[in-house]
């Protein structure tokens, strides 16, 4: 579990980090945000969930790979 929140900080600290260069803004829009754009609002969205689940797969591959060289197996 601990792994996974850390996995959670650090993809919250990269989508920030992308969006002060894609979005040249220092947040991103929310879906409310009644002054942004839907194209503002909807390329933020996509590119949030696409940076969640990347860090995801790396966290998760990784404690696999961590599991394989402890234990000799890959876990299911």
């Amino acid at each position: 579990m601990l792994i996974g929140a850390l996995g959670g900080i650090l993809a919250g600290a990269l989508f920030k980090q992308l969006w002060q260069v894609v979005g040249g803004e220092g947040d991103a829009p929310r879906a409310t945000d009644e002054d942004r754009s839907w194209r503002g609002v909807l390329t933020a969205a996509a590119l949030q969930g696409a940076v969640f689940a990347g860090v995801k797969a790396a966290v998760e591959r990784g404690g696999a790979a961590g599991t394989r060289r402890l234990t000799g197996t890959w876990p299911d």
